[in-house]
């Protein structure tokens, strides 16, 4: 999803370099789970089970455009 990919975007230009390794792994795992539930979490339908995919897709949310 074009959507998806400006998020993901704006994280690896604006926090992608500073960021600890630890939050680059999650961003990874992020990238493995489907479109169509990454969406239903950034649209705030729901919420992911794991603590630290949801501090990441709140922090990439909270991103300014």
């Amino acid at each position: 999803m074009r959507e998806l990919d400006r998020l993901f975007e704006r994280y690896l230009d604006r926090a992608w370099r500073q960021a600890p390794a630890t939050e680059r792994a999650v961003f990874l795992r992020l990238l493995e789970i489907e479109d169509d539930k990454l969406w239903h979490w950034f649209m705030g339908h729901e919420t992911p089970a794991d603590a630290e995919l949801a501090q990441l897709v709140d922090s990439i949310r909270a991103l300014p455009p």
